[in-house]
């Protein structure tokens, strides 16, 4: 094995459109309304939070992904609670 495999063994790079599972939670930020329903976005990956409330822009959220369509990075989350704000 070179040095260079020695070295960048383990290394991966990060996608910007992540995939989920129904069932998921994990906490983002909330960065958009789109037709009265507020967007978080992860990389390119759209989770819409139909139930939610739209004042909840910029503000980091746990949510639960319901539905995800890996083809198309977008899918549906249910918003659990408020976990932070913004430091803009």
């Amino acid at each position: 094995m070179s040095l260079f495999a020695k070295y960048t063994e383990g290394w991966s790079f990060r996608t910007n459109t992540p995939s989920f599972d129904e069932g998921d939670e994990i906490a983002v930020f909330v960065t958009g309304v789109e037709a009265g329903t507020p967007v978080a976005r992860v990389g390119d990956t759209k989770l819409r939070l139909p139930d939610a409330d739209p004042g909840l822009v910029d503000k980091r959220v746990l949510l639960r992904v319901t539905t995800f369509d890996d083809d198309a990075h977008v899918g549906e989350a249910e918003y659990l609670e408020t976990v932070g704000e913004s430091a803009f």
